[in-house]
């Protein structure tokens, strides 16, 4: 039943609705941001060398500040926002699928989750997750992966 409303495109539209909205917001009030993203949903132009790509982890955080705040623009459903990367601050603009984001952060506290997912088929959901348990498993050990997660273990 969950997996039906979280694959649904109606609770998509409103997910990407709702993100717009607090974007909006974020940037109305002229307050930094970071978000939480699928790597393979982004695009950079110009692409980034290989020895830079290969750093980033399927979920990647990218802060809102400065510069990278002043360049953001929100399109009908995408965030685009120019960045540097590595050690030369190599620049390139980051295009962001508004679906492709996991998670706004602020001051280290979430303030907004999208769990819509509508470009993952059942097929590929299956093929990635051949158990629930595994799926809970992979989950813990991506927390886990981040060392910082590890303030919300008890």
């Amino acid at each position: 039943m969950l997996y039906d409303v979280l694959k649904d495109r109606t609770y998509a539209s409103l997910m990407q609705k709702h993100i717009i909205e607090i974007l909006s917001h974020l940037f109305d009030q002229n307050q930094n941001f970071g978000i939480l993203c699928k790597i393979e949903t982004l695009s950079f132009n110009p692409a980034l060398p290989d020895d830079i790509t290969t750093e980033f982890r399927p979920m990647t955080l990218f802060f809102l500040a400065g510069y990278t705040f002043e360049s953001a623009t929100i399109g009908q459903d995408t965030i685009t926002f120019e960045a540097g990367f590595g050690a030369d601050n190599l620049g390139s603009v980051v295009t962001v699928p508004l679906l492709g984001i996991m998670q706004i952060i602020i001051d280290e506290t979430p303030i907004f989750v999208n769990l819509a997912s509508p470009t993952e088929t059942k097929e590929t959901e299956a093929k990635n997750n051949p158990s629930e348990n595994s799926g809970q498993k992979s989950s813990m050990e991506a927390l886990l992966a981040n060392p910082e997660n590890k303030k919300f273990l008890k």
